[in-house]
Formats: C-alpha cells, sequence, structure tokens
C-alpha cells in the first residue's frame, strides 16, 4: 500500500531518537542498557493495511525490504511505530554490504533477495501502539508495552532487542563478545522519546589493527590521505582503506619521511581504486610506496575485506615487520550466535 495512505499522530518524517558518542557506560540506577546493531536505523509505521520503513535520513525503506513489510502488516495490531534497526543474517554473520545491495532499483532483484537472504527487524522502542500515543512516556513504559507487544508479534522477521538495567553486565557484554559486539547504547529509563536529539549514549568497540602504508594520496600539495594494506593467506597485499587523521604540520612532516618510499605499487591483490563518480571531482590518483612502513589504526567495521570508513592512525609500528600485517587482524560482522552466548552467559 502507499505510504501516502497512513494517517498517524507521528508523521513519517520523524525523526529517530540518536546517541552521543562516549568513552564509558554512565553510571546510576536510571539507565537502560541494549547492544548496539550494525544496521539501518528505521521507524515503522503500520496504518491498517498501509506499512512503511523511514530510514534515519527520511528516505522510504520498505519497497527495498518487502519480507519485512509483509510481516508487519501480517501482525494482528494495525497501528503502531516501532523503533529499531534492519540487519541481514547470511549464514552465521550479519552482513552490512548485504544490505546494501538491497538498494537497487530493479524489484526483481530485491524480491530475489528478499527470498534468498531474507531481514529481519530488531526492535527496540516504540512510539505508538493502537490508541496509545507512548512517546511522551519514559522509556520504562514504552518498554514494558513494548515487551507485551512482541510478546505477540516476535517471529523470524521481528525480534525484541535484548536489555539490561545492570552496568556491570553490559560491560561484561563488552569483554566477553571479543569484538562481535558493535557497541552498547545506554538509554535514560525516566525520559520520553526525544526525536532527531542525541539523547542516548553509546559506547563503540575500539578495534585497531596493524597495516602496510602502500602508497598515499596528495591533496592541495600536500599529504590528503594513507592507503593501507593487509596480506592475504595467499601473500597477496590487499588495499582495506585509508587514514587522514592527521594535522596540517604533521602532513608536510609525513610527506617528506614518505618520499624516499616511492615505489612501484607493492598492492598485488585489490588495489586502490581510480576515478569514481563518488569522487566529485577530486583526484583519485595515488603514489604507490615501498612496503616498509607500519601503522596502527583504529577503525569501527569491516564490510567485506575493507574498512567500512576512514580510520584513525594510533601510532606507527616499527616493531612489526610488513609480512605480520595480515588480513586476520579483522573483526568482521557479528555472529548473532555467538554474541547470544555472551548475552546470556553475563545474565
Amino acid at each position: 500500500m502507499a505510504a501516502a495512505s497512513i494517517a498517524l499522530p507521528l508523521a513519517l518524517d520523524t525523526q529517530p531518537m540518536e546517541a552521543r558518542l562516549t568513552d564509558e557506560l554512565p553510571p546510576g540506577e536510571h539507565w537502560q542498557f541494549e547492544p548496539k546493531w550494525d544496521g539501518f536505523r528505521c521507524l515503522a509505521f503500520r496504518d491498517g493495511d498501509a506499512v512503511e520503513l523511514m530510514s534515519k535520513s527520511g528516505k522510504p525503506l520498505a519497497r527495498y525490504f518487502p519480507e519485512i513489510a509483509e510481516a508487519l502488516r501480517g501482525l494482528g495490531a494495525s497501528r503502531f511505530v516501532l523503533d529499531g534497526e534492519l540487519i541481514l543474517p547470511v549464514g552465521d554473520t550479519l552482513s552490512f554490504a548485504a544490505l546494501q545491495l538491497r538498494l537497487h532499483p530493479a524489484a526483481s532483484r530485491i524480491e530475489k533477495l528478499s527470498r534468498e537472504t531474507p531481514a529481519q527487524l530488531m526492535v527496540f522502542d516504540c512510539l505508538l501502539l493502537g490508541r496509545k500515543a507512548l512517546a511522551d512516556e519514559p522509556l520504562s513504559a514504552r518498554r514494558a508495552e513494548l515487551e507485551r507487544f512482541m510478546d505477540r508479534a516476535a517471529g523470524p522477521r521481528l525480534a525484541l532487542s535484548p536489555c539490561t538495567r545492570d552496568r556491570r553486565i553490559a560491560e561484561q557484554w563488552f569483554a566477553g563478545s571479543g569484538g562481535a559486539l558493535d557497541g552498547v547504547v545506554a538509554k535514560r529509563r525516566d525520559e520520553p522519546y526525544r526525536p532527531g536529539e542525541r539523547a542516548m549514549v553509546k559506547v563503540k568497540q575500539q578495534r585497531t589493527a596493524d597495516c602496510v602504508v602502500g602508497g598515499y594520496r596528495l591533496s592541495g600539495g600536500t599529504l590528503g590521505s594513507l592507503l593501507l594494506g593487509l596480506y592475504d593467506s595467499e601473500g597477496n597485499l590487499n588495499s582495506v582503506g585509508f587514514t587522514s587523521s592527521f594535522t596540517a604540520e604533521d602532513r608536510s612532516a609525513l610527506l617528506a619521511k614518505l618520499r624516499p618510499l616511492r615505489g612501484a605499487s607493492a598492492f598485488t591483490g585489490s588495489s586502490p581504486g581510480g576515478p569514481s563518480r563518488w569522487s566529485q571531482g577530486r583526484s583519485r590518483e595515488w603514489v604507490p610506496l615501498r612496503p616498509e612502513l607500519v601503522a596502527e589504526v583504529i577503525y569501527d567495521q569491516v564490510t567485506g575485506r575493507r574498512f567500512r570508513h576512514g580510520t584513525t592512525f594510533l601510532r606507527w609500528r616499527p616493531d612489526k615487520a610488513p609480512s605480520q600485517c595480515t588480513m586476520d587482524q579483522l573483526e568482521h560482522e557479528l555472529r548473532p550466535e555467538a554474541l547470544t552466548q555472551v548475552l546470556e552467559a553475563a545474565v
């Protein structure tokens, strides 16, 4: 059904409540802690037969996830607004890359993928259930209503995200997950839902990797970024991303350090990309280096065989041989079974 037929007290362009990044979980008795899921955040709206999934940026997603829309339409409840995360299990991992493949213009392709690799909506809040407007209620009341709702609604496509009020248990999630958990979100149980505000707190895993510096890019006549590589099991050096977190002063000094290392490309596996339609006219040319420098960087997520985002430079590792910089350092997509074991063991 068309999204235009939805007539609820909450508009489709309602923004989800967001979180600010901190270094540690907050103390105190008024907090609720939940796993941080690595997917597409969305608000799910249903009004009768009309269903829509709205992304954080305000774009409709239901056409890309027809199996979720169908599951929501099949519930006994016919009027609600839920907050959750679209995740996509592939084998024994949650795959962000598989989620991205859903954003395809061809309906036939989307339909095929929805059958072969169905997604799941991990629900963690509710703003409206039936005639109850809940956004102004405290989280403690919203969670109680959501749990009652999910007792009936949970199924293969819909799941309730676990939570705890015990900070010690949330810290154990971090300690026991071995990197499988992306982070923990903390929410005040005594506060209402605050659309568009950073009213929650999130703490993310700090993952690091030692990488070969295989080249660099220039920007405005000075160093723009270092290009990073890791060796695979066959001994090929693969491009895995970049780091550019340097001050202007550091960039000049680094460029002088790198120039003597210029040589033939050491990337014998995948190489840094060339011109791209996403580069908006910026040069994508790069300067190859001999594989002699090792940098330790902080990264957030891995998609496929690359860092999903730019990394943060941590330090040089002169004590480490470039050949020791291998792909098996990387923490890949979350494994639900491993995370479930951690969550259950910590209770």
